[in-house]
Order: C-alpha cells, then structure tokens, then sequence
C-alpha cells in the first residue's frame, strides 16, 4: 500500500515515532498508577483528612508526589502563610488579618489548580488536531489506524488521576524533587529545567514549580517557616527571584494576554475559567512579592522587583486588597530619602540620578496601576499620592529636599495623567488649605509678639500659635506642588481643565503671605512668592506679585545700622524661619536683598514681552528709587563691616532700576511701529508671541542673576561637605 509523500515525509522525520512512544509511555503509566491504586485502596494507608477545596477524591492518589514539592504541616495545609500582618496589608490597614487567611487558604488552590488547567487545555487541543487530521490528510490517518489505532482512541473525559507533574510535562526533569523524606533543596539544574520548559512550551506546571520556590525565597529570613525548598545559596537565591520575576509575564501573556490602549492605558484580561485560576495565583504570587520587598536591602534586586512586578499589575487589578497592600508598599519605597544609597554624604559627585533608582521604579508601578480602565483606582492612586507626600515633607533639610523634589514632578506626573478625575482631588486639596488659612484669621493669638517668641520645632500647635497651622513646611510644599501641577498642564493648554483652579490658589497663597508680615517668616514668603512666579510665567497669567517684594525690601532697607556678623550664610532653601541669631545682621539682609531682587528679575523678564511692559513697571520704578532713598538714611552706607559690603544693598537695587528702565525704552522703541488699536487681542497676542525675552535687556540680566545664584549655591554646598570654605563674591 502506497501513502501520501507528506505522510512518508512525516513518519522519516522520527516525529511519528516520539509521538507513538510518547503514546506507548503514557500507556505504561496508566498501568502504575492503575496497580499503585489498587494497593492503596488494600492497605487504607494513603487516605487524607483533608480534602483540597480545588480538587475532588479522585485527586487522593498524588498526595504523595505534592509533599515532595509543597511541605505539608499538621493539618494538611500548606505550612507557608502569608502574613502581611507587617507593613503590606493595605492602604487603611484594618483588613490585614484577614487578608492573609483568605490567602493561605487559597494557596493551595491557586497552585494545584494549573494543573488541571493545563490537562485540559492540553486534552481539548489534542482532540481538535485528530479531528482536523482526517480531514486534512486522510491517507495519513488510515496509516495511523494500522500502526496505532490507540492514539486516535483518545478519550479526553479520562482521568489522569496520580500522574506526576514531572512525568506529564516535557522538559521537566524527573529528578528536580528528592524521594526521600525532608524538604529538597534548589540547584541550578533544577531551575534550569524550569526554564527550559517555560521558554519552549510556556508551561503552566513549571511555572507553578517556579513560583512555589520564590515564596520559600520570600520567606528565606524567616525560620520558622516550612518551606518547600531549602535555598542556601546567595547565587541561586537571585536566580530564583529573577526567573520569576522575568518569566511570569511571559507565560500569562501566551495563555491570557491583556489588552493594551493607546497612552499606555490597558483593559485586564477576558473573563474566563482559565483567567479566573491564573489570577488567583499571581495574587499569590505578589504577596509573596510584598513580603520579598519588606526584607531585601539590596537597591538593583528592589529595582528588578519592582520594575518586573509592574508587568504584572494588569493581572492583579480586580483583587483590590492585592492592590492596595502593592500600592502601599510602593508608597513607602516612592517618599523613602536616601534609600538606596547607604554613604550618600560620601558619594555626592556622582550623578544624582543613580540614587533615585528605587523611588523612580516604584513611581512606575504606581502609574501602571493609575493607567488601568479603572476609575476607582485612579482615585485610590491619586489620594495615596498626595497624603504620603504631605506626611513626608513636614521637615525638610539639604538632605531631604531632592527627594522631596522628587516627589513634586513624579506626583505632578501622575496627577496629569486624568485631568477630570484629577480636578476633584485638587479642589478639594485646595479648599483644604483655604480652610486652614480661614480658621488661622478667625483664631485670635495670645499676644501680638507670639509669633516672635515662638519656636519652630514644636509640633502641637497651641491655642497662642494659630498661625503654625499654616506657616509649616507641609503648607510650603502643598503650594509649591499644586502651582507645578498647573503650570504643568495649563502652560500650552488655554482651555485646560485644570486652569479654574489658578485664581483660588493664588488667593489662597497671598493670603497666607499677608498673615504674619514679620521679618523672622520673610524666607517663608518668598518660597510662596517663587511659587506663584512659576505659576505665572507658565500659565500667562498676571498676578500682581512686586507689592510684596517691595514690602520686604522696603522693611529690609530701613534697618538702621545692621549689626555685622560671622555667620556663614543662610541658604534659604531650606528654612523658613530665620534663627534669632541672625535678625538684624549684615548676612540676613544681604540673603534676604539678594533673593528679592532675583524674584523681581524674575518678574519683570516674564513681563517684558507684554506690549504694556512700560506701564506696568512705573509703581516698580517708584518704589525702588525710594528705597535708595532709604537705604542712604538708614546708616547702611556708614560705619559697618566694610564700606564694600554696606554699599551691596544699593548698588543691587541701583542695577535692577537701570535694566528695567532699558527694557522700557525697548518696548517703547518696537511700540513705535505699532498700527493697531490695545483692544485688537489678536494682534497684541501676536506681538507678544514675537518677542523673545532672553534677547530683552531684562531677560539678560535676570539669566546673569541666575547663574551667580547657582554658583552662590555651589559654593554653599561645597561649604556644606567641609570641602571648601564659601567665600561670597
């Protein structure tokens, strides 16, 4: 009889005879398990007590393989629990008990349950290549009747009830668990297989295998624990968390892939039995993965987890209290100074950017949890967001401040991501400091020099201090974040849903700045005046921000005969409350001067492309003259420290009055050519849109002042490390 040359082609390929010994094998095993059955059922010795809540009585007869791999206690549950009793329960903390029991009693669940899985998925697509065979080759399957008329007699209702993990998957090796009685311990070999069988098949069971030993890594530090694997290897230890880190996401995007959107946005996986078992093991795969980020110092294996796990959120999303103990654990990791760095006072030269590693990574994971189709999650996102920034910046020093930065952009970042969702937070974010500032004008002080008397160190806010509750590092911040936020998404976008929310901020912050007009509180408002400038400058908004500036010159400058001083100079980035020691001194006026006449650069360079620049600056132009005037009566030009640093305050102020009245004639001279009318907006828009304000003599100058204000700050830092002393220039 002559067959088809795609059947011969086929069975002189070996292939058809693997798949008859796989056949004949697979046969011979039945026929074990069919004996040891019997055996069994004689001696009565292998009976459980308990049953598992995933698997029926036919299952009884693999007990004896799964102690092997998944260390049993007394009551026949698996020994390991998760216990997020710690730190990993949740963003309100209350269900953390709770959340554990229900997920040591889904582990066993959750792992042995791909099992099934897999044979039935395994089974169904078997049936449905025999039947297409038929149809597709005929001659081939009249070969197949006379060599092995068995292969196609397979029944898929048949149970494989007692066959080994490690005899049923290919490329699995038999020997990866011991027979003998203890826990085996993990080699590379081992895990080796399980990478082989993952890559090439995608196999559910290695997968179950890997994950089984990634909780005994989790739970490395804990000796108590019974595990399923003894790890006593640093090598294997990071092998074992890598591969299952990096391999997870491969074999549940082949078997339930996610639906990604545009703007990295994502729909969680289809509905279906398979989805509804595989979540239930990533679920208990992160918490082991909450455990693993509690314990580990190591600042690249924090990375890996948390960039790796961020694959796998999209899995995770409808198990909220997963997801709230994943986001409060990045939370933590994302507003944690100097996490990754243990000798950071040691190692400031290098780049910045290497010891934000960490917190970057975990701000990605928060994203990927914002970006899902999930509006309830966003939410949660964005209030976690913001109350563990204002928690973490109630003090802040040289040290803290990048972080704190840090926090600002990322935050910012997040908050952008749904301006309408993102509208109500801010709102109410906003109206809270309003009420704030409300309740400290309502409440009336003990004294009216309270607030000269009082420190900054206390942290309960006394019935003679109302004004601590808004003159606090946290109030600092929460404006200085908000103003970022609009400046952020209002710059380009005129009709930004963001944009109603400039005038209560501003009203809000000039308040708080008028609250208490003392000099002990000046850094603090200017930290509030460089806010709103930013706001301004982004958001082509004019806020009339020179009358409080002047203020402070003017109070500055009318000091008669400051006191000299060796004190080294305040950087004013850092405080917002001047020490008792350096009121009235040289070096607190020379600060405070200098920075009041940046802002008022600042100010006059984001203006000077305006059409009305000549008119705006005339209130400025008066003001300042008359503070020569005062500086010249109030003694600054007599006898001091130095005829040189009594003359600083004048010639600054001198300087500033010259650049504004050239950036005036500037504006006047291009005003000339001008043929259209001020209410024509159009073409004022276009006017202004044509200037460019570096090349403006007011935009040069305030770039100048810019660049000495980064080198003053160099030096102060150099001062700081004790590697130079700071010699003001």
């Amino acid at each position: 009889m002559k067959h088809k040359k795609s059947a011969r082609k086929y069975a002189a390929s070996g292939k058809l005879k693997q798949a008859i010994q796989a056949r004949h094998k697979h046969q011979k095993l039945k026929k074990q398990i069919e004996r040891r059955k019997g055996s069994r059922k004689s001696d009565g010795k292998f009976q459980s007590s308990d049953k598992r809540p995933t698997h029926g009585d036919e299952e009884e007869e693999e007990e004896e393989e799964e102690e092997s791999t998944i260390h049993k206690g007394k009551n026949g549950k698996n020994a390991v629990e998760f216990d997020g009793s710690s730190d990993e329960g949740g963003l309100g903390g209350g269900d953390d008990a709770s959340d554990e029991s229900e997920a040591s009693d889904d582990e066993d669940g959750s792992f042995a349950s791909v099992d099934d899985l897999e044979d039935e998925d395994g089974g169904a697509t078997h049936l449905v290549q025999l039947s297409k065979l038929a149809e597709k080759d005929p001659e081939f399957y009249k070969y197949l009747q006379e060599n092995d008329k068995e292969l196609l007699e397979f029944n898929l209702d048949e149970k494989m009830d007692g066959i080994s993990d490690d005899d049923m998957e290919v490329g699995i090796p038999s020997g990866d668990e011991d027979d003998d009685e203890g826990t085996p311990t993990l080699t590379l070999e081992i895990l080796r297989g399980w990478q082989k069988a993952i890559l090439e098949h995608r196999s559910l069971r290695a997968l179950r295998k890997l994950l089984v030993a990634f909780r005994a890594a989790s739970y490395t530090n804990d000796e108590e624990a019974n595990v399923a694997w003894i790890i006593n290897n640093s090598t294997v230890f990071d092998k074992v968390v890598t591969t299952a880190l990096k391999y997870t996401p491969l074999v549940l995007d082949h078997h339930i892939p996610y639906r990604k959107l545009q703007n990295g946005r994502y729909k969680p996986p289809l509905q279906s039995a398979k989805q509804q078992t595989l979540t239930r093991l990533v679920s208990t795969f992160f918490m082991s993965i909450l455990r693993l980020l509690s314990q580990i110092t190591d600042p690249q294996l924090l990375v890996t987890c948390l960039v790796e796990s961020a694959n796998l959120v999209p899995y995770i999303v409808g198990n909220r209290k997963v997801v709230k103990a994943y986001l409060k654990t990045c939370l933590g990791l994302w507003s944690s100074p100097n996490i990754d760095t243990k000798d950071e006072m040691e190692t400031e030269d290098q780049d910045d950017s290497g010891s934000d590693k960490v917190r970057i990574s975990a701000f990605l994971c928060m994203r990927k949890i914002a970006l899902g189709n999930d509006e309830s999650l966003l939410e949660m996102v964005l209030k976690g967001t913001y109350t563990t920034f204002l928690r973490n910046c109630k003090s802040t020093s040289v040290h803290s401040l990048p972080a704190i930065n840090l926090m600002k952009n990322t935050g910012a970042d997040i908050y952008s991501i749904n301006l309408a969702t993102s509208y109500q937070h801010a709102f109410g974010y906003i109206r809270q400091l309003a009420v704030t500032l409300r309740n400290t004008l309502k409440a009336k002080p003990a004294s009216s020099k309270e607030p000269e008397k009082s420190g900054q160190g206390k942290s309960k806010k006394s019935s003679g201090e109302p004004y601590k509750q808004v003159y606090n590092w946290q109030f600092v911040h929460a404006v200085d974040f908000w103003s970022q936020l609009l400046s952020r998404n209002c710059e380009s976008d005129l009709e930004s849903e963001l944009r109603p929310l400039i005038y209560p901020l501003v009203q809000v912050t000039l308040g708080a700045v008028k609250l208490v007009p003392t000099v002990r509180y000046y850094p603090l408002h200017l930290h509030l005046i460089s806010s709103l400038l930013d706001l301004s400058r982004h958001t082509h908004t004019y806020i009339p921000l020179p009358p409080y500036l002047l203020a402070i010159l003017t109070s500055l400058v009318s000091i008669t005969k400051p006191k000299p001083s060796t004190l080294k100079p305040l950087d004013l980035e850092v405080i917002i409350r001047v020490p008792t020691s350096y009121l009235k001194t040289r070096v607190l006026l020379d600060n405070i001067i200098d920075e009041v006449i940046y802002l008022l650069s600042e100010w006059g360079a984001g203006v000077q492309n305006s059409i009305a620049f000549p008119e705006l600056i005339v209130p400025v132009l008066v003001s300042l003259k008359r503070c020569i005037k005062i500086t010249k009566q109030s003694g600054h030009r007599g006898k001091g420290s130095g005829s040189g640093g009594d003359e600083r305050p004048a010639k600054a102020i001198k300087t500033l009055i010259e650049r504004l009245e050239e950036g005036r004639e500037w504006v006047e001279e291009r005003r000339k050519h001008v043929k259209f009318a001020p209410n024509d907006r159009s073409q004022v828009d276009k006017w202004q849109n044509a200037v460019k304000v570096g090349e403006t003599p007011v935009g040069k100058y305030a770039a100048v002042l810019k660049k000495t204000r980064e080198r003053n700050r160099k030096l102060l830092e150099k001062a700081r490390r004790g590697e130079e002393e700071y010699l003001r220039q």
